[in-house]
């Protein structure tokens, strides 16, 4: 037996098997400190366009009486379809249904902003919609470009598939929370778009065969992104009646365990493949705990998804109450073209896109 261990071969086995365990050791444990440590944190970034963002939201400050419905009213907001449709015929259809939907003025003007942000250097666009009110409203056909042009992936079109499978189930959580279910979707969309981009293999493998949504189980945990520790501090301030991110009474027994092994009950309620309840439920609690730290403070962010994305990307502690919130969050790379987390967000909400299945509600959080 000595003089089989006593080979060459065997010898160079042996260490070769045994620097590689050494390797992967020294691999996991540079991993687990780079955690501990937050190396792997993303620092974030302020989005280009937010200083239109503080603009449209000063807009709105100064001029309330625009979301009241008059048949002038009406009339320009046709006419801007009829503009908006020599440019970007999709995405003019899309505010056409909403607003034949819900014939809220103020929705669809804020529907025109987020698609202005890609039309803001085009000089005869912005010409023509100042002419608005002069102009006939022209017949608006079905075209299948999109003016944001990361909805013209083939993941978008996978993802709205998926969506017909989980639109009841934010549903559910939206009643329960009292968080509008579409507010939710936006920041599902902006974590789930992110990670259908950078995990290619993935998306080939199986999300996009099987029409599934991305489960992360590692840094952070579920469909929508919940780092383990954000998700404690949701469990805490639930409860915490003098902590400015406490929701109300009523909310204090929505995350209660049923086992002992608490870490585990965690980890396996937003790692579920099969069911996202509690991915969409940590995310409408985390959404509603944002906004409430923000209204005691004296700012209503209710009406600003690309705020709340943002604050939901970052984290708690860098929720810090401000009369001009910047927009930003992590930075998502989307075929090339850089995007972030909070502007992502935003797209989607006001794009009309999946208005059927995530329909506008008149209050995003109701009390």
């Amino acid at each position: 037996m000595l003089a089989f261990f006593q080979k060459k071969y065997v010898r160079i086995t042996f260490k070769i098997i045994l620097y590689g365990f050494a390797a992967y050791g020294f691999i996991l444990t540079a991993a687990y400190f780079a955690v501990k440590l937050h190396l792997t944190d993303d620092p974030g970034v302020v989005d280009k366009n937010d200083r239109y963002f503080q603009e449209m939201a000063e807009k709105y400050k100064k001029n309330n009486g625009v979301k009241y419905k008059t048949p002038d009213n009406e009339a320009v907001v046709y006419n801007k379809i009829a503009v908006l449709h020599q440019y970007a015929p999709l995405n003019a259809n899309l505010i056409l249904h909403t607003f034949n939907k819900t014939k809220n003025v103020e929705l669809a003007q804020r529907m025109f902003d987020a698609v202005n942000v890609h039309l803001q250097n085009n000089k005869d666009y912005l010409r023509q919609l100042e002419e608005a009110d002069k102009l006939k409203i022209k017949s608006l056909e079905k075209f299948d470009t999109n003016l944001f042009s990361w909805m013209n992936m083939e993941e978008w079109r996978d993802y709205k598939i998926i969506m017909k499978k989980e639109y009841k189930l934010l549903d559910s959580v939206g009643r329960l929370t009292g968080v509008e279910p579409r507010l939710i979707a936006a920041m599902l969309t902006a974590e789930q778009i992110r990670l259908f981009d950078n995990n290619r293999e993935a998306y080939k493998k199986w999300i996009g065969p099987l029409k599934i949504l991305s489960v992360q189980s590692k840094f952070s945990w579920g469909v929508t992104g919940i780092k383990p520790e954000t998700a404690m501090k949701i469990e805490k301030f639930i409860k915490t009646d003098t902590s400015v991110f406490y929701p109300g009474k009523k909310y204090e027994h929505l995350l209660d365990f049923r086992t002992q092994d608490i870490d585990k009950e965690r980890f396996d309620r937003l790692t579920d493949f099969h069911n996202h309840y509690y991915s969409y439920l940590y995310a409408a609690m985390n959404i509603r705990m944002l906004v409430s730290q923000w209204k005691k403070a004296g700012y209503d962010i209710t009406d600003r998804p690309e705020i709340i994305a943002t604050l939901f990307n970052v984290g708690f502690e860098a929720s810090k109450p401000k009369p001009n919130p910047r927009v930003g969050g992590s930075g998502i790379m989307i075929k090339g073209t850089r995007y972030t987390f909070g502007a992502v967000a935003y797209e989607f909400y006001y794009s009309g896109e999946l208005a059927d299945l995530l329909p506008y509600w008149k209050t995003r959080i109701i009390d």
